[in-house]
C-alpha cells in the first residue's frame, strides 16, 4: 500500500497525538526498526546460499 504523504504532514499528525498514543506510536516504531535492523544483519549471514557453485546440491540425481 502506498500512501502520498509528505514527511511534514506526518509530523504534523503526530505532533497532535495525545501524549500516551505518541509513546505507544514511538515503541512500534522502534520495534519495527529493530526487527529490520535484524533481518538485514542475518541477511549477510547466508551470502553462500547465493553462491552459483552451490547449486550442485540441487541437482537431482
Amino acid at each position: 500500500m502506498t500512501v502520498n504523504v509528505s514527511i511534514e504532514e506526518i509530523k504534523a499528525m503526530i505532533s497532535q497525538l495525545p501524549v500516551e498514543e505518541l509513546v505507544a506510536l514511538m515503541a512500534e516504531i522502534e520495534e519495527r526498526l529493530e526487527t529490520v535492523t535484524m533481518m538485514q544483519l542475518a541477511e549477510t549471514g547466508f551470502n553462500e546460499w547465493n553462491d552459483p557453485e552451490e547449486d550442485i546440491y540441487n541437482d537431482e540425481t
